[in-house]
């Protein structure tokens, strides 16, 4: 493994240089340790399946202390065990067959599993050990650190949206001033699409196949034709926490793993969009951000206080996506029944998650920085008296008046009005006075529709 006296300023990746202390949650589920512990644990647990299995009968049933010892060889794996699998790798130059040698050398010495050695890893091939171990490695990190991650930020978010759910804003359609909203609203648009984002994923499967070389059960029909190999390989699978792929090649063909990067790339585009119309925001000074002691914004502007962990956030989502893109347009694909072009690609799976962990973690240092500006937003809102012309000529179409639209379009289009403006074109109306004095009387604070109940609904 890895020399623990190596300086972190000398990492190729940043994953484990500059931002290392943001991943570590991932290191237990997506390192080259959790691949080969992993492994162990599948190994020992095909193992315990054969002994399981009536029609095979040169592995009987082990005893209980035999079988515990065999899940403590897996629930046990340190760094030290994994350390010896490595040198064993050295030597075989395979890495899957260097976990079938050490898992063979622990049986050696135990008087009661000594005979049945040749039963590690039978009639598997690499490929039966490793699709199923990155699917559980898969499924753990997604479940314990990545959801629970995005939970955090739907729960910010969530939060802010009922905080602010009466907070007016101005709208901006095409860059321009437009109909307001309210600032929890806004909010609440980005919880709605990112709940979708996670449920999505919460429900996304998890294949795994143990089937042999080419997918049809070859060495298992012929050493041992009276097994019902299909019915094992089914129970084998699910047992572990996975879905059963019957049809396969040498290798389960990854689609699922294909749709798992996809449902990451749709939440991390959700959330690149709000860290943009957040860093938006904080341009028009609609948020201050709390200052911390001794940092510096700019080395030569005193003054600046800069969006800094949006757009690390922004940046490692795109990394991120980039990574799980090419997961999900590659490991699909494998020439006729094995290539082993996808073995590299799915060693990265920890970068690419490793990318979203630490645009997690900024965005929601960021979000945690945020103080609303109450006043800015307000006089944003009074610089734009002209929205309201929305709402004056709706209620003229209510009351049938001639060409509404084009008579606020020929009042208002790409002019600088006032209230005062609005207010005497609206005197001009014939409308009824309790509906003329309240357009008179709207500003643009009240124009806001259903915003604040659909803020508070979320």
């Amino acid at each position: 493994m890895s020399d623990p006296l190596f300086n972190p300023l000398l990492a190729l990746s940043p994953i484990d240089g500059r931002y290392a202390n943001k991943v570590g949650a991932l290191r237990d589920h997506l390192s080259e340790y959790a691949l080969i512990r992993t492994r162990v644990w599948v190994e020992i647990q095909w193992l315990v399946a054969l002994s399981q299995e009536k029609n095979i009968p040169e592995v009987p049933a082990f005893s209980e202390e035999a079988q515990d010892f065999l899940i403590r060889l897996a629930e046990q794996f340190s760094l030290e065990d994994a350390t010896c699998i490595k040198n064993i790798e050295k030597v075989t130059n395979h890495d899957v067959k260097a976990v079938e040698y050490f898992i063979k050398q622990q049986m050696t010495d135990h008087t009661a599993l000594a005979t049945y050695q040749e039963f590690v890893h039978f009639a598997c091939t690499s490929e039966d050990i490793n699709n199923l171990s990155y699917a559980l490695m898969l499924k753990n990190a997604t479940t314990h650190v990545l959801v629970p991650q995005l939970n955090q930020l739907l729960s910010f978010i969530t939060h802010f949206s009922h905080q602010y759910a009466d907070q007016p804003m101005l709208s901006r359609t095409h860059g321009q001033a437009a109909t307001p909203t309210t600032l929890g609203k806004e909010f609440a648009n980005v919880a709605a699409r990112l709940k979708r984002g996670i449920d999505k994923l919460s429900t996304l499967p998890y294949l795994g196949k143990i089937n042999g070389a080419v997918g049809n059960f070859n060495a298992h029909m012929v050493a041992y034709p009276n097994v019902d190999w299909l019915q094992v390989s089914k129970q084998f699978v699910e047992q572990l926490g996975l879905d059963w792929n019957a049809y396969t090649t040498q290798i389960e063909p990854h689609d699922y793993i294909a749709e798992l990067s996809q449902a990451l790339m749709q939440i991390h585009v959700v959330l690149i969009d709000f860290c943009r119309d957040i860093w938006g925001y904080v341009s028009q000074d609609y948020f201050k951000q709390k200052l911390k002691a001794g940092e510096v914004g700019s080395s030569t502007m005193p003054h600046k206080v800069n969006p800094i962990d949006f757009e690390n956030s922004e940046g490692n989502l795109g990394l991120a996506n980039a990574l799980l893109g090419h997961f999900a347009e590659k490991l699909p694909i494998s020439r006729w029944q094995r290539d082993l072009s996808d073995s590299t690609v799915l060693r990265a799976l920890g970068s690419g998650f490793g990318h979203a962990m630490i645009a997690y973690h900024a965005l929601n240092t960021g979000l945690n920085k945020l103080e609303v500006n109450a006043q800015a937003l307000e006089d944003d809102l009074q610089k734009h008296p002209e929205v309201l012309a929305e709402a004056i000529q709706t209620v003229m179409r209510r009351y049938g008046m001639h060409e509404p639209y084009e008579q606020l379009k020929n009042f208002s289009r790409g002019k600088k009005l006032t209230q005062q403006d609005l207010q005497q074109f609206v005197a001009t109306l014939s409308l009824p006075p309790e509906v003329q004095q309240h357009l008179a009387e709207m500003q643009p604070r009240d124009y806001i529709g259903l915003a604040e109940i659909l803020a508070k609904k979320i």
